[in-house]
């Protein structure tokens, strides 16, 4: 929970303070999502790699490499002011931050009985909406003090905390660690049916998440006129929901998914999250605040369905030791959905067009549970021999 913690604070710090920091730099929306698209490129291609170095290497020292590397690139935004300064930090930062829930779903696995992962998963997801719903609280009162730079430093300082402790902790007693005799990578096969039907519904199901992390701050600033002060007081809310979802989910996914001997469970399931992620499509039909608000917490409680769910059914057909990989597919689906929207919706920014942004936002899931059926609908991927094909199921 404390890596994906570390992991949120780092990433959030310039999409909370991105109102002052296109100010002072002189970038443009379009420009800052561009950035963002560098680290979720990097991010897409980190999962799936750290996630075969976990299950591989092993957890300890594996992520001792990735917050390492992760913690000096948070840390190098403090000396950057262009474009390219920070499309490069963004994207050594995401790479990096890949192994995080990889890193979260692995110690799950190996630490608790098999009617308490979700639960675990979730505990250990739950440090990301942490991060995301603490950083404006902390953050925003450093850099209106001492100015934006500072704040990145301080993400250096936590992560240097953080390998320490991990140091402390990560061997028995509090973690089993296990005898790997030899190092070899397992890539995911894209031409597997099975990994579309975790990215399907991982990857766009889940895509409020990213949205509502990275553009709110600036919906808040330019649709409402909020300042970088008053955006810091409300701008966690959201979080709120993003940090219960995932222990209501995790429950759901303990309690309903712990024999899933098919599709038919999560199917359920799924439809209900399409459903409910409709609600969305409001948010520029009113200039409550409140509203607002309770319209982008409801969102990315719902997208923790998304990814619980998903993750759980990766779980179920994917074989054990591929645990940390069926993250690192589910987490790098999600980022290559966010690294192919976020410069389309920064230009949307830029022309005030949010009404497109959140109605596309609410519309995602259904394609992505409609994928979902279509490859999922034959019981082969069940029982385990489905190993090729994506949708011809060969």
């Amino acid at each position: 929970m404390l890596a994906t913690l570390l992991s949120y604070i780092d990433r959030q710090v310039l999409a909370v303070l991105a109102p002052t920091i296109l100010h002072d730099t002189g970038l443009s929306a379009n420009d800052y999502t561009k950035a963002i698209s560098a680290f979720s490129y990097a991010y897409m291609l980190g999962n799936p790699l750290w996630g075969s170095v976990l299950d591989s290497l092993g957890l300890r020292l594996g992520m001792l490499m990735a917050v390492g590397l992760w913690t000096a690139a948070s840390t190098s935004h403090a000396w950057v002011a262009s474009f390219i300064g920070f499309a490069l930090a963004r994207a050594v930062l995401g790479f990096g931050e890949g192994a995080a829930f990889p890193g979260a779903l692995r110690t799950a696995a190996e630490s608790l009985p098999t009617s308490q992962v979700s639960r675990g998963m979730a505990l250990g997801y739950s440090g990301a909406s942490l991060g995301a719903l603490i950083t404006p609280l902390l953050i925003t009162p450093v850099a209106l003090r001492f100015g934006w730079q500072t704040a990145f430093l301080i993400t250096g300082a936590l992560g240097a905390v953080w390998l320490l402790v991990w140091l402390a902790v990560a061997k028995p007693p509090f973690l089993p660690v296990a005898k790997r005799s030899t190092f070899k990578m397992t890539w995911p096969n894209v031409l597997e049916r099975r990994f579309w039907v975790v990215a399907s519904s991982f990857g766009l199901g889940a895509v409020a998440l990213g949205i509502v992390a990275y553009l709110s701050p600036l919906y808040l600033d330019r649709a409402l006129g909020l300042s970088q002060a008053q955006i810091g007081k409300v701008v966690w809310i959201p979080m709120v929901g993003w940090e219960a979802g995932y222990f209501f989910w995790g429950w759901v996914a303990d309690r309903y998914l712990a024999r899933m001997p098919d599709r038919r469970k999560p199917a359920r399931i799924f439809l209900l999250l399409t459903f409910l992620a409709l609600p969305s499509i409001l948010v520029t039909q009113t200039q409550s605040l409140a509203i607002v608000l309770a319209l982008l917490f409801w969102a990315t409680f719902v997208a923790d369905g998304f990814v619980v769910i998903s993750v759980r059914v990766g779980m179920r057909i994917y074989p054990a030791d591929r645990t940390a990989m069926v993250a690192g597919i589910g987490s790098g689906s999600w980022s290559a959905v966010q690294a192919l929207v976020l410069p389309v919706y920064g230009q949307w920014v830029d022309l005030r067009r949010f009404g497109t942004i959140f109605v596309t936002m609410s519309l995602l899931p259904i394609l992505g549970t409609a994928l979902w059926f279509l490859l999922s609908r034959k019981g082969d991927l069940w029982n385990g021999t489905a190993h090729r094909g994506a949708v011809s199921g060969a």
